[in-house]
């Protein structure tokens, strides 16, 4: 590329000067006048360069605070080095801060150099080279060389995943990897205000001239920048109790191989995971890899994007990183749904409207990869809750990945059944049940249902058989074992068991009027509930079926609450369910069952039910 030419230097010695907005923001005047190389000068500040830099600390924004501090130390240093200084003209009007980035500030500021015949001191390259060819006098300032080592590189060494700088505090900064970080302190001195000031500056001027800089958030007394690998967090008062920098900064890169997954899950991310949770507490290693699977995924040809604020994840350049447009994340996830990726990584997922976008995208065919913080697995599936329908949250995520400590500690899977929740018994209890699996040996850890108005997420407790049942249990087996050798028998409740056998011993067991099963009840003291190993087809009842709302409801009539009811698509079994007290059967329409059933009547199949 054709190095750009800079302007010339003013001929004749400077008397006044009329410096703009980019020369305040970088606090050139004030270095040069302590260093006694501005002296017996005018400094003459237009008022438009005052309403620009009030406008843009209003929004928040730091560079509209340092300019601000860079005109009051100028004013307190005038007295003592013989300098003059004046602000000249109008403040800016609405049409000026509209029309501000086609160059109508700027224009004003030329004005008033020529007007006061003083020379115009700018470190903005575009704004010297108009003014020159207008033939005011400019004195140039390069604000920023591209490229160069900043004075916060000198702070990292490769071990180093975050820095701390707080004025009157001692700089300390946290090194190692994940699960192995020390606090280790990097001067025995207390920072000064001055001094992370002009580390600021420094990080300002990279941001608005390196290739890979750029403002992720401006506010009243915060800001987040990213710059190159470098997550920036600058705070002050009022919002925090003084000027704080924080540095943040990915200490590896690994590849997916790197976690040493078991086969079966990596088959699950390649062939069948498409809604992803990462989770765990802040520096456990999520955003690291969150990246190794977006880069999992570009190397098998799937189109991946991201959607972060800040945008600091270290990804390939094939991946775009999108931010929230205009603020808004719901604005970036219609553009996304314009370009149609085949996975999106979405870090981090917090407020509520985040999870509504989650679950949009997701249930639009998008696969989704979001990262959650929270200190235990299923606690990532609890901030789903209340956000989104209880159903859909299977249909949303079908994958918990927890790490801690950089490591993979615990892999959930979801799914939606239709049951009577562990622990209870009446079976007109029945209703859906989010299961929470252990991924690598499907064991069930945790239901989620809903009881009454609360959605209630249960840990599901082994119980070791006592003593005292495992005699009953030695006892019913050897009465039972009369009828069926393969009977199978559970306690439903301490005085409560369930046994299945063979449909056709039911007869025997029961006995005429029940006398058999109730002799049987009372020489084992205790409650007995018999059902068929193997479920027959019965009667062939009518019903009514209705869709309303999230349920396929099937109404009987209450003459058939209680019975067992078995349903069947084209003379194909589907399920069993107890009908309820007011004879009836919901199904959640999300489900599996509830997609056979919509399935079946959208093509018009025949559902037949037996008792």
């Amino acid at each position: 590329m054709k190095k750009r030419r800079k302007p010339s230097e003013p001929k004749q010695a400077i008397k006044k000067i009329v410096p703009d907005t980019s020369i305040l923001i970088h606090g050139k005047l004030s270095e040069l006048i302590k260093s006694n190389k501005l002296k017996n000068i005018e400094i003459i500040i237009p008022e438009i360069v005052m309403g620009e830099l009030q406008a843009q600390a209003s929004k928040g924004r730091e560079t509209g605070f340092l300019g601000l501090d860079e005109v009051k130390t100028i004013r307190d240093l005038s007295d003592k080095y013989k300098i003059k200084l004046k602000i000249v003209g109008q403040r800016p009007s609405f049409e000026d801060i509209q029309l501000a980035k086609s160059g109508r500030l700027d224009a004003l500021i030329q004005d008033t150099a020529k007007k006061e015949k003083a020379v115009l001191v700018t470190s903005d390259l575009p704004q010297a080279l108009v003014a020159e060819a207008q033939g005011i006098p400019v004195k140039y300032f390069e604000s920023f060389k591209v490229g160069k080592k900043i004075k916060l590189s000198k702070f990292f060494d490769k071990n180093t995943m975050s820095i701390h700088l707080k004025e009157g505090v001692v700089p300390f900064a946290k090194r190692g990897r994940p699960g192995q970080i020390k606090i280790v302190k990097l001067s025995k001195k207390k920072m000064k205000k001055e001094e992370i000031e002009k580390i600021i500056k420094e990080i300002m001027d990279a941001a608005r001239y390196e290739e890979k800089g750029f403002f992720e958030f401006g506010g009243t007394g915060a800001s987040i920048i990213q710059l190159k690998d470098m997550r920036i967090a600058i705070t002050k008062p009022p919002f925090s109790d003084a000027l704080e920098l924080t540095v943040v900064k990915p200490v590896v890169k690994l590849t997916l191989d790197d976690y040493k997954l078991s086969k079966k899950l990596k088959n699950r991310l390649e062939q069948k995971a498409e809604g992803i949770i990462l989770s765990g507490s802040p520096g456990s290693g999520k955003s690291t890899l969150a990246a190794s699977i977006a880069e999992f995924y570009l190397k098998r040809n799937k189109i991946v994007k991201t959607l972060e604020s800040p945008r600091d994840l270290q990804v390939p350049d094939e991946i775009t990183q999108y931010g929230p447009l205009d603020g808004r994340f719901d604005k970036t996830a219609d553009v996304l749904l314009l370009v149609r990726p085949d996975y999106v990584i979405f870090d981090e997922i917090r407020k509520s409207k985040e999870f509504e976008i989650f679950a949009d995208l997701r249930l639009a065919g998008i696969g989704l990869v979001g990262v959650i913080h929270s200190s235990e697995a299923i606690d990532a599936i609890q901030r789903f809750i209340g956000k989104i329908d209880l159903g859909l949250i299977p249909s949303i995520v079908d994958t918990i990945i927890f790490l801690k400590d950089g490591a993979i500690k615990k892999v959930y899977s979801l799914k939606l059944v239709v049951k009577v929740p562990s622990g209870m018994t009446e079976a007109d209890l029945t209703r859906p049940v989010v299961e929470v699996r252990d991924f690598e040996n499907d064991k069930l850890e945790y239901e989620i249902y809903t009881y009454g108005e609360q959605t209630v997420v249960v840990p599901i407790v082994k119980e070791k058989k006592t003593g005292l049942k495992r005699l009953a249990l030695s006892k019913i087996k050897d009465e039972i074992m009369k009828y069926d050798p393969n009977a199978q028998i559970s306690f439903l409740t301490d005085d409560k068991v369930s046994i299945k056998v063979r449909n056709s011993v039911i007869p025997k067991i029961i006995g005429r009027d029940g006398k058999t099963i109730k002799k049987l009840e009372e020489k084992l003291g205790i409650n007995i509930e018999i059902e068929p190993l193997v479920k027959a087809l019965g009667k062939e009842i009518k019903y009514k079926i209705d869709e309303t709302g999230s349920y396929i409801i099937f109404s009987f009539g209450k003459k058939y609450a209680k019975r067992n009811a078995n349903i069947y698509i084209n003379n194909e079994y589907l399920f069993s369910a107890t009908i309820g007290l007011t004879g009836q059967i919901k199904i959640t329409k999300h489900s599996d069952l509830g997609k056979s059933l919509l399935n079946a009547i959208t093509n018009k199949k025949h559902i037949s039910i037996f008792i």
